[in-house]
């Protein structure tokens, strides 16, 4: 074991929109350190999605981000000899990280041209409620309230 946590790494924030939550979404969708391909990736995504609603592309992924990110999940537990899904609340940074998670891979699996154009179609989708990353969060969240009845198992 740890003799002592991990310290959290301080993000900076990305050049055009001064914000740590793009780099932290950069970070999560980077392949082979490859981190100027992963931002203007996602600077083209945010400006096809800003042509295509015509409202401001920023705007759009943090109500999408919001949108996907869960509220509960469930979590095994061995109780007696039997395991149950026990629900339990997300903390707020894994709450983040898993909606973006949940973007980034279903847009890599949606059937378009480029990256950016996927990630902007997931990120529409999802701004609208809909969409496999808005699905997922539903599932979940579905899961959870289907096995309320074993949240007195809570650790």
């Amino acid at each position: 074991m740890r003799k002592s946590r991990a310290k959290r790494h301080e993000l900076l924030p990305d050049p055009r929109y001064n914000d740590t939550t793009v780099t932290r979404f950069v970070n999560n969708m980077m392949y082979d350190g490859k981190k100027s391909v992963a931002f203007t990736t996602f600077y083209d995504c945010i400006d096809i999605v800003s042509k295509r609603t015509s409202e401001e592309g920023i705007d759009i992924f943090k109500k999408a981000l919001d949108n996907v990110m869960p509220g509960v999940e469930v979590r095994s537990r061995r109780v007696g000899g039997s395991t149950f899904q026990i629900p339990s609340e997300i903390r707020p940074d894994r709450r983040i990280a898993l909606g973006m998670k949940w973007l980034i891979s279903y847009a890599r699996k949606r059937n378009e041209k480029s990256m950016s154009q996927k990630l902007a179609g997931e990120i529409i989708a999802a701004a609208k409620g809909e969409g496999a990353a808005h699905k997922k969060k539903e599932d979940i969240h579905r899961m959870a309230e289907a096995n309320k009845a074993f949240s007195h198992f809570r650790f």
